[in-house]
């Protein structure tokens, strides 16, 4: 009996078994962004069925390698069908060649291949068994909140002795994709306004330390621009602290922006010390999980929608959708989230996958 059991499930499709999918991500398991996307990716596991692994590399590249590693190293039996993968400090390549070698296909979520690693590496090519990426529109989250942040400093006529506004950036790091184009966006804004300067580009490696002891520095040696640019809410907030510690009060005197979706960061709208705030693509993992489950089951996005996915994730968040947001996405409100009206297996009417914040947030 057992035998013709085991003979039956062989003989079933690939889809009508149960779809096993990893997540390597790249932050720490107490990091707030980090952590709410993992429990969105498990809302979108839960909804559509599917088994849902998770495991953190606590910010260190070498860590997210060795994890690659080990589930590759698994007897058959006990990998995953799939690895969604971050290329966090260029680990991409490395990851999707170990789980390549054992058989395991894998996808980019959040950020895909670097324009140099493009063409040597290229899904379903250079690396066959990566099956595309999907990345939110990093520079749109820049662009949104340095151009909020500018229209701040002019209502409150904050401009200096010169009669312009000084900005002050806080970028993640110099490697990152993300990264890179949340900075091309912020100084795509500052292009485009009038009387706005960009004095200096610091990098605080997404900590809120590290973002902090700059910020002191560099009040400590009396340069006090009116706007401060973080690339995300962790680094706004260090800043913050280190201007409050000065006697600057932020929203008043200082202006800060942030990119993100934490409690913290939407109260901070709310209270207004955050001037300017953007997020949403804490659900990127979740829409790639809906792709690869719909993948699994003959839906492949390569067909209709392309290989190399970037779509606008962002939305500013003013205090009404800073409320809205709070009364919808605490973590029970995530972990009871329905996917299944995003998948095309569920929905073969969709052309295009509609994957946006706002439509979860009505």
């Amino acid at each position: 009996m057992k035998r013709h059991l085991l003979l039956l499930v062989l003989l079933l499709p690939l889809w009508a078994q149960a779809q096993r999918i990893a997540f390597i991500n790249p932050g720490k398991s107490d990091e707030a962004f980090w952590t709410t996307a993992g429990l969105a990716m498990q809302a979108a596991a839960r909804s559509l069925g599917v088994q849902f692994e998770q495991r953190f590399a606590e910010r260190d590249p070498e860590r997210a390698v060795a994890l690659a590693a080990e589930i590759a190293a698994r007897p058959v039996a006990q990998r995953p069908d799939y690895v969604i993968l971050v290329n966090e400090k260029t680990t991409l390549v490395r990851n999707a060649q170990q789980l390549q070698a054992a058989g395991i296909k894998s996808f980019a979520a959040f950020s895909g291949l670097l324009p140099q690693e493009r063409e040597a590496y290229a899904p379903r090519r250079g690396l066959p068994l990566l099956l595309g990426s999907l990345e939110p529109n990093a520079e749109d989250a820049g662009y949104l909140t340095a151009k909020a942040l500018i229209d701040a400093g002019r209502r409150q006529s904050l401009q200096g002795r010169d009669g312009r506004l000084h900005l002050l950036a806080i970028a993640g790091d110099r490697s990152t994709p993300v990264s890179i184009a949340r900075n091309e966006g912020m100084r795509r804004a500052v292009a485009e306004a009038r009387g706005v300067v960009l004095d200096q580009t610091l990098f605080g490696d997404w900590k809120r330390e590290l973002a902090a002891q700059q910020m002191g520095q560099l009040l400590q040696r009396g340069t006090a621009p009116q706007l401060v640019w973080a690339g995300s809410d962790q680094m706004a907030f260090g800043a913050m602290s280190a201007a409050e510690g000065q006697g600057l009060e932020p929203g008043r005197q200082l202006l800060f922006s942030g990119i993100n979706t934490s409690e913290e960061a939407m109260e901070s709208v709310l209270n207004g010390r955050l001037s300017a705030l953007a997020g949403g693509h804490f659900l990127c993992g979740a829409w790639a999980l809906v792709m690869l489950h719909d993948h699994h089951r003959g839906h492949d996005f390569a067909r209709s929608e392309g290989l190399e996915l970037q779509r606008p994730m962002f939305m500013l968040f003013g205090r009404a959708q800073a409320r809205a947001y709070l009364q919808r996405f605490d973590a029970q409100g995530i972990q009871a989230l329905d996917f299944r009206p995003y998948s095309k297996a569920h929905n073969p009417q969709l052309q295009r996958y509609p994957f946006r914040l706002d439509g979860l947030l009505r």
